[in-house]
């Protein structure tokens, strides 16, 4: 079970799409779209050629970029900005050696002041994924229509406005990560230089301080937004940024994988206990419960209760040899939809048994379970249907806009997914495989002031959302770490009756977030919170938090310096 191939694999069914199925698209020859360029636009053909393979590098790069204007309605006003589409060099701290040319796309509000004016860096996981999941699905400018949980929508699915924007609210920076969409390593360093869980986060975190350099953005409020692997992704870069004197205002965790020891679905082995929430509803989507169960937020809380204090302790007991309690199967039966002789034969309920067993003759999605396909369909033939539906529009789609309304043209293949995760070094803090609870942990002990917003899905089965709960309640913060739920799975976003609702929710979350700031500053001065003025200066040290995903962070942990994890151990003090 604890094998590199059945590891990998089990990784990549589960989590590398990260919010969608893999793909690629080429993009066409650099064409001259013909519509004129206005005052302060200017289109870009990049001639470099990527690639996303392990071994790949750039002999050399440069900065370079198309810049477009735009409006938008978000919230009955029109909204003026610019986009600004294509390579930002991230440079080593301290040498300021090239090491990556990193993709991206940036959408910045015309006339606002720099210095008020939030940012929010967002990426997906994988790891390998690009970032279009979220690019092209939540938050950005443009959205697809996709029309989910539903497949019946036309292919490619339309892009239109969108009206739940965040632009309203924040500059928006879209990047991919090292080998995925367009973004390559640089000679001397290759694509899997950059494979694994810090040094990811190190270059991430180089591209997000020059990008904040470049554009003369350092007193901006900065907020960052991963999806999936990108909430590891993001609790590790918060680290890292805090160590190099990044001050950051807020962090969004989008079905964070957070710990994944404690997913059952990612190791293949361990309780399923905290799923039982997610199975049970999926279970009440497809009309399968008994009794029915109108009141979703109700019947959740029901179904934690039950699994926190019955489920879940009858499992551990069962995985040390004890029998199948006989009352349990008829009840999770009724709970779920899924039979009663199964429960009795696969207590331990895993996710691919419970996708694959719900409804007859049919599979259920991963990503989002209310979404099914026939047997034998296309839509079936990848093993989840919520990815395979999306993924030949956000291929296609991300090529046309770059080259048609961005006039950004490059020759080479746009990767959605490459194989990053069959070669990624998963260890971290002494951990085969991540836990970066205590990660976030020390960025909220570092400061006082921050928050963390962390939104789940109902019915998303890979990263299930009291899966995440439980993770999140090691930190003992509600006051600064909360969980928010919404109808919709991995990618809730892409619903478009969650949507708007998880659009003003966050819209509230960063005005609270940014009022705190506000009265930091006013009651300590303009210095006194800051972190350090040079890199590597901030209190931060890695290894003194417990790792014991069974137990809290003592909040008096929170205050433990903390070493940097990218300053050699023979150079840390």
């Amino acid at each position: 079970m604890h094998s590199k191939a059945l590891l990998s694999a089990v990784l990549l069914a589960l989590l590398a799409a990260c919010g969608g199925g893999g793909g690629s698209s080429s993009t066409p020859p650099p064409t001259d779209t013909g519509t004129p360029l206005g005052p302060g636009e200017s289109a870009y053909t990049d001639t470099l050629a990527y690639s996303t393979a392990a071994n790949a590098s750039l002999s050399s790069a440069a900065d370079g970029a198309a810049i477009t204007k735009h409006t938008i309605t978000v919230g009955g006003k029109s909204l003026a900005y610019t986009a600004t589409a294509g390579h930002l060099i991230a440079t080593a701290q301290g040498t300021a050696a090239p090491e990556a040319s990193m993709f991206y796309v940036a959408y910045t509000l015309d006339g606002a002041d720099a210095a008020t004016r939030p940012v929010t860096i967002f990426y997906n996981g994988g790891p390998g994924s690009a970032s279009v999941w979220l690019h092209l699905g939540s938050f950005g400018p443009r959205r697809l229509v996709t029309g989910i949980p539903a497949t019946t929508a036309a292919t490619p699915f339309p892009l239109v406005d969108n009206a739940d924007s965040l632009l309203d609210t924040s500059d928006l920076v879209f990047v991919d990560a090292v080998g995925t969409g367009l973004s390559e390593a640089i000679a001397p360093n290759r694509n899997q230089s950059f494979w694994g869980v810090d040094v990811d986060a190190g270059v991430m975190r180089d591209f997000v301080m020059r990008w904040l350099a470049v554009n003369q953005r350092a007193a901006s409020p900065l907020f960052l937004y991963g999806e999936s692997y990108g909430g590891p992704r993001t609790a590790v870069l918060a680290r890292a940024l805090q160590a190099a004197g990044v001050r950051l205002s807020g962090l969004v965790l989008q079905s964070p994988a957070l710990n994944y020891n404690s997913n059952c679905g990612v190791t293949g082995q361990g309780s399923c206990g905290a799923n039982l929430p997610s199975y049970a509803a999926v279970g009440s989507w497809h009309q399968l419960v008994t009794p029915a169960q109108p009141d979703l937020p109700a019947y959740m809380a029901q179904m934690r209760s039950f699994s926190d204090q019955t489920y879940a302790p009858a499992v551990a007991a069962y995985l040390g040899g004890a029998a199948v309690p006989g009352n349990l199967p008829p009840l999770l039966a009724g709970y779920t939809g899924i039979a009663a002789s199964t429960w009795s034969s696969q207590f331990n309920l895993s996710i691919g048994d419970f996708q694959s067993q719900l409804l007859p003759g049919q599979i259920t999605g991963l990503y989002d379970g209310r979404m099914t396909a026939a047997l034998g369909s296309f839509l079936a033939s990848e093993g989840d249907p919520s990815s395979t539906f999306l993924s030949s529009s956000f291929a296609s789609r991300i090529v046309s806009y770059l080259q048609g309304e961005l006039r950004y043209t490059n020759a080479s293949t746009y990767v959605l997914l490459s194989n990053a995760i069959n070669t990624w070094d998963f260890s971290h803090a002494g951990l085969a495989l991540p836990d970066t609870v205590p990660d976030l942990a020390a960025v909220l002990g570092n400061d006082a002031r921050l928050s963390i917003h962390v939104v789940s899905g109902y019915h998303d089965l890979v990263t299930p959302f009291h899966v995440t709960e439980t993770d999140v309640a090691r930190l003992a913060s509600p006051d600064r770490v909360k969980v928010h739920l919404y109808t919709g799975g991995h990618m809730s976003y892409l619903d478009d009756g969650t949507r708007p609702v998880q659009k003003a929710d966050l819209v509230a979350w960063y005005a609270q977030s940014l009022a705190a700031r506000a009265a930091a500053a006013t009651a300590e001065g303009p210095t006194a919170h800051a972190l350090a003025a040079t890199p590597r200066q901030a209190s931060l040290r890695v290894g003194s938090l417990p790792a014991d995903p069974q137990k809290p962070i003592p909040q008096a942990a929170l205050q433990t310096p903390m070493r940097d994890p990218w300053v050699p151990p023979s150079k840390q003090k």
